[in-house]
């Protein structure tokens, strides 16, 4: 899949065809249909080789908010990488590295205390945080950032009497991607924190 995730990142899904591939490892497509059988499993075989590219932290370590942050902070990584990959993750993903990773996650989640329908909304809610705001950072930055940063600033700032809390407070220009990241998985890992508490006021 090495090759598959080099033509998907060099030149985007849409361009992606089992023709295209089958020329770039010189070979012919009835070859390469002997392997993969559409252009969907090759997408998910790329998307799963990307996931393995997110290198897990090894043992529990029993802070299960570390070993949650040192997962995500890796999934976040190898996705940004591959820009494309976030916008393929409404696709079942069972592919063996998506599942041993989201195993790690789910049972660092269950060390943690999160058990049933808690556990499952921890994880999901997690998990979109993370494809959402790789996904929000890719598009930025598939334009000219910086003039598309000031471009929306000054947008909100003639808008001011419609808008004014975003032309107060909402300036794009102004946001660093790994520190608003960083601070909104502590917002989310804080409110599992507080739930588990509430839940388990002994501990």
């Amino acid at each position: 899949m090495t090759e598959a995730v080099a033509l998907l990142d060099e030149e985007g899904i849409d361009r992606l065809t089992m023709r295209r591939l089958a020329e770039r490892l010189g070979t012919g497509s009835t070859t390469l249909y002997w392997h993969v059988k559409t252009k969907d499993d090759v997408l998910d075989l790329a998307l799963d080789t990307v996931f393995g590219q997110a290198r897990i932290p090894g043992a529990l370590s029993g802070d299960w908010r570390a070993d949650v942050t040192a997962l995500v902070g890796e999934w976040r990584a190898a996705m940004l990488r591959h820009p494309w990959s976030a916008t393929l993750l409404g696709r079942p993903l069972m592919g063996p590295n998506v599942l041993e990773r989201t195993e790690f996650l789910h049972a660092a989640l269950v060390r943690a205390g999160l058990a049933g329908p808690e556990l499952i909304a921890a994880a999901y809610g997690l998990a979109n945080y993370v494809i959402g705001s790789t996904m929000m950072q890719t598009a930025w930055q598939g334009r000219d950032e910086a003039a598309a940063r000031r471009a929306a600033d000054d947008h909100l700032q003639q808008r001011r009497d419609r808008y004014p809390t975003l032309a107060e407070h909402g300036h794009v220009s102004g946001n660093d991607w790994d520190a608003t990241f960083a601070h909104g998985l502590t917002y989310l890992l804080d409110g599992i924190a507080t739930r588990l508490s509430a839940a388990h006021p002994e501990q």
